[in-house]
């Protein structure tokens, strides 16, 4: 019951604790009525107060005015009402209204000129400095645009006030105005202390870090664009106070060229378009909207379902119309009521900016949208250096033919514009080019490539049979045969998307007739033969070269696949049909014969590619042959073989084969901790890529290899750039799985790298439907990473919930995949319940902790977990106090009694000294002491144990026991002749920090 002022009070006090929203705002206003009728107001004036907060930080400024006015009366009334603290926010909250009536376009500028003069006059007649005055001038003047540079000088001349706004919003306010004024470098340069996060309140960072989105993207700090994205968004997401920010973020989305993650923002932000209570705030979003929404339908994305005001479905096309008209009409409001242009004109300023950059920005994020146009353009290689398509079709059949006869990627774009020029079907067939027959079964061919890249293997290989079927009608036996050869090797390799078609066996005797087959053309129609028919003459002077590419397609076909066999052998992954089939080939040891088919058939490659001058055939049997042995972990021979493979390719004239050896290769040079040298061999496959337009390269793989290279040379930008671009390719190339991963060790480098918004913001999107394909021990680190991220950002119950998800999770694994984890996750998930104050659900995580203990021992993690435990206890279990906190270090004591002697796997004598110092810190908060004293001193002498590793705990467990003697035992000179040996052993051990702290609690106990 609400009858009292001090269950008012107390109400008042609950509320404030709730987080900004409808819910708390409801609560406010009842709270106000609920006030009005004790006699005394005080009770009114709190509520009321606490009412404009509500107002002030749910984007319900239009009606904050009305409630001040309340308490200005109440302030002229009865000053005796307000306590100190409600006297400083009377004038503090002058400015909050100011700025609520900017907001409104229905407020005249004289009554808001009026408003600012009474705030002057008021601050002068209490003797308060004018300073704010003077920002809530140059605010008008920068809405309104009239005489703002004036303004700007005169508030940041003068010298700041206790009515000040903040440090970080007056920052904020600085480096905005030379935003405006055209000076990013400037702004930027102001706003340091904010977005480093050295200067914080309520607001921010996450106010700036939306502002200073695109003014990073146009000094191209493209890193900190998108880890302020990241940050920011997470703590602006669905607030009606913060829709403005919510539109920076939409128009970043698409300057970056990241529309999908803009219609997402847009998804999640809906109820937004319906938060009208700070109508410049909502001009501010909705112009973010339309921003994001132009360049979708600039694009051709019309049609594209969006998320738009609630109640019906939205176009693209339907939501800018409507998002416009009422922008538009908004705008007009605002410059009709100043009598400048100046919001309209900012308006169109934003509209008229187009892409910042030329390729989307890989964020790191998992986009469930629709994609984009320029996601779905996204290419290795820009427009200008990709291979030119000629208008004559005889001519780019022909351009095709040579591209496809040097093993030039670039025929992909080629035959892909040729098959769309049949499909149109516009012009009639020329004869030029030879029969139909020949151009289908070359269509059919490169199907079969881009199909075998997509890992369709067995489609790919139907593709090839129907190549060989037209070659054989043109009476082409060597491509035919070449065909079948390719057909029949490719079905063997495991890894395939055709969910019906596993990998099969290798048909050894198929392989072998057509390679038997190959040795009789040598004779019936040798290189140098005649044509065999109209097709074949077509090739003219390229016969030869055309059949001896036939012939080592043959003869690579056969090393593709004993290359395949061995591997699966070595490896036991079975290629046979059932595992008796398997097990018959363990039993009979054919890995040997196995390794000599291998060994024969590369052998003989190399050796024909060399005789016939086609090297770089030589260097396919040096890249599996390297592959064995890397597997085999004999990677110098697998890098000398990788080297030569080069070294053929160059001789061959063919530098578009370089990026795959170039990419093994850097794997091997990691794989021996070289990751400069992988590095610089990653940077130039991409090169290749794109001088040569070679679509086919995994740009995933590539771009993942650099981002761990880069972890290894501990450059944390380059391995969050690179990872982020991983996903992105993943994400590409439809294939989630890896694309999890990637982010996963994104996060990874995040958390490590103490950038633990950034992992939280990755994490929550990469583990949202994880494909079951990833590894579940990889995913579950993730969660956990989830967790002890969210806990830092003190989002403690959020933590705790994911990591009791996380602890279900894990509880369902065998035995032998639980290990002790269970245990780290239970013990993680109980102190992260009890720093949320949820002690019930604390207390069961506890007792869950210590069962999964019994089974899988984990003594740091538990004995840490009950230290935190009566640290809590004593700071949020006022009622359980000292009794509860020592029950809980006499368990930890219990622990590590339990622990065998010998035991290795962690320090004893570390734990054993954390306990004693936990003790020590309870007993002195409870006034104990004498009891204290001992506590800290064993803590002392545990630490002595760990030699250097022990310095720091010791010298933090010498300064507790010179506080305890100093100030609670009353032992000065005791204390002081202890802090004085151990300052001088930190700096002795090298630990001069260290000695400082013990100096200062020195100099502070001597001065007394």
């Amino acid at each position: 019951m609400l009858d009292t002022p001090e269950a008012v009070v107390e109400a008042l006090r609950e509320n404030h604790e709730r987080p900004h929203g409808p819910a708390r705002t409801v609560t406010a206003e009842e709270l106000v009525e609920t006030s009005e009728v004790f006699e005394k107001p005080d009770v009114l004036v709190t509520a009321l107060l606490e009412l404009m907060t509500a107002y002030e930080f749910t984007g319900e400024q239009r009606k904050s005015p009305v409630v001040f006015a309340r308490i200005l009366k109440l302030w002229d009334t009865t000053p005796e009402s307000f306590s100190p603290y409600e006297a400083h926010q009377v004038f503090w909250r002058f400015k909050w209204v100011t700025t609520s009536l900017l907001q409104v376009p229905e407020m005249p500028l004289a009554s808001i000129d009026g408003w600012i003069d009474q705030m002057r006059s008021r601050y002068e007649a209490a003797d308060h400095g004018v300073q704010p005055v003077a920002a809530m001038r140059y605010h008008l003047a920068h809405h309104t645009g009239a005489g703002a540079a004036d303004a700007y000088d005169l508030w940041a001349t003068r010298p700041r006030t206790d009515l000040s706004d903040c440090e970080a919003c007056e920052t904020r306010h600085h480096a905005w105005h030379h935003v405006v004024e055209g000076d990013d470098t400037a702004a930027l340069d102001i706003w340091r202390p904010v977005l480093d996060r050295e200067q914080e309140c309520s607001e921010e960072p996450q106010m700036s870090q939306a502002r200073a989105l695109l003014p990073l993207l146009r000094a191209g700090r493209v890193d900190e664009a998108r880890s302020h994205h990241l940050t920011g968004y997470r703590r602006v997401r669905g607030a009606t106070g913060m829709q403005a920010e919510v539109g920076h973020h939409l128009e970043f989305c698409a300057h970056s060229r990241n529309e999908g993650r803009g219609l997402e923002i847009l998804a999640e932000n809906r109820p937004l378009f319906e938060a009208k209570g700070a109508p410049l705030d909502h001009l501010h979003f909705l112009t973010g909207a339309e921003v994001l929404l132009a360049r979708l339908v600039e694009a051709g994305h019309d049609e594209t379902p969006v998320a738009g005001p609630p109640g019906r479905a939205w176009t693209a096309a339907e939501l800018l119309a409507h998002v416009r008209g009422e922008a538009e009409a908004l705008a007009g409001a605002f410059d009709a009521r100043n009598g400048t242009t100046a919001v309209g004109d900012g308006r169109r300023a934003r509209l008229a900016l187009g892409p910042l950059l030329d390729e989307p920005l890989p964020l790191g994020l998992r986009v469930t949208t629709a994609r984009t146009a320029s996601a779905d353009a996204a290419s290795v290689a820009p427009a200008s250096a990709r291979i030119a398509i000629p208008d004559d079709f005889a001519d780019l059949v022909r351009e095709a033919r040579r591209l496809a006869r040097d093993g030039h990627p670039g025929d992909t774009r080629l035959w892909t514009r040729v098959a769309e020029r049949l499909a149109d079907a516009t012009e009639p067939y020329d004869d030029a080019i030879g029969p139909e027959d020949l151009l289908a079964a070359e269509l059919a061919e490169d199907r079969a490539q881009q199909l075998w890249f997509k890992d369709r293997h067995t489609s790919s290989a139907a593709e090839l049979d129907t190549a060989a079927g037209h070659f054989e009608k043109l009476d082409m036996p060597w491509h035919a045969l070449a065909a079948r050869a390719r057909a029949r090797a490719w079905v063997t390799a495991p890894g395939s998307r055709d969910g019906d078609a596993p990998a099969h066996a290798p048909d050894r005797t198929a392989l072998d007739e057509l390679l038997h087959e190959a040795e009789r053309l040598l004779t019936s129609a040798p290189f140098d033969g005649e044509p065999l028919g109209a097709a074949e003459a077509f090739y003219g002077a390229d016969l030869r070269a055309e059949r001896i590419l036939a012939y080592l397609a043959v003869r690579y076909s056969v090393a593709f696949s004993a290359f395949q066999e061995l591997q699966a052998a070595l490896t036991g992954v079975a290629l046979t049909d059932t595992e008796e089939d398997q097990e018959a080939l363990d039993r009979t040891g054919q890995v040997a014969a196995l390794t000599e088919r291998f060994e024969t058939s590369t052998d003989t490659l190399c050796s024909e590619a060399s005789r016939l001058g086609y090297p770089h055939q030589a260097a396919n049997a040096r890249q599996f042959r390297a592959d064995l042995l890397a597997r085999r972990g004999a990677l110098a021979e697998a890098e000398e073989e990788l080297r030569a493979a080069l070294r053929d390719i160059e001789s061959a004239g063919r530098p578009w084969r370089r990026p795959r050896p170039s990419l093994h290769l850097a794997q091997v040079l990691l794989a021996q901790q070289r990751p400069q040298e992988a590095t610089d061999l990653l940077h130039s496959v991409i090169a290749d890529a794109l001088a040569h337009d070679d679509p086919t390269l995994p740009l995933g793989p590539t771009y993942l290899l650099l981002g761990h290279a880069a972890t290894h040379l501990d450059d944390v930008g380059g391995a969050v750039r690179h990872l982020s671009e991983a996903a992105a390719r993943f994400d590409q190339a439809d294939a989630p799985g890896s694309a999890v991963e990637a982010r996963l060790q994104l996060a990874d480098v995040l958390a490590r790298s103490g950038r633990q918004a950034d992992a939280v913001a990755v994490l929550e999107s990469a583990l949202t439907d994880v494909p079951p394909t990833v590894d579940a021990r990889m995913t579950a680190q993730g969660r956990l990473t989830l967790g002890r991220g969210l806990r830092d950002l003190e989002e403690y119950l959020p933590a705790a919930e994911e990591l009791l998800r996380l602890a279900d999770t894990v509880a369902g694994w065998s035995e032998e995949d639980r290990g002790d984890v269970l245990t780290l996750v239970a013990a993680e998930a109980a102190t992260t319940l009890a720093l949320a104050e949820r002690w019930e659900a604390a207390d069961a995580a506890y007792e869950r902790a210590l069962a999964a203990h019994a089974e899988a021992p984990h003594p740091p993690l538990i004995t840490l977990m009950m230290r935190e435990f009566a640290r809590l206890t004593l700071q949020t279990r006022d009622s359980e106090g000292t009794d509860t906190a020592l029950e809980h270090l006499a368990r930890a004591d219990a622990v590590l009694a339990a622990v065998p002697s010998g035991e290795e796997d962690f320090a004893v004598w570390y734990e054993r000294g954390e306990n004693h110092y936990r003790r020590a810190r309870v007993l002195a908060e409870a006034g104990r002491f004498d009891e204290a004293l001992p506590e800290a001193e064993s803590a002392i002498a545990a630490h002595e144990e760990g030699g250097e590793r022990g310095e720091l705990p010791r010298a933090e467990a010498v300064r507790v026991a010179a506080l305890i003697e100093g100030n609670g035992l009353d032992r000065a000179a005791a204390a002081l002749t202890r802090l004085t040996t151990a300052s001088a052993r930190c700096r002795q051990a090298g630990h001069p920090q260290a000695a400082d702290v013990l100096d200062a609690l020195r100099q502070e106990l001597r001065s007394r």
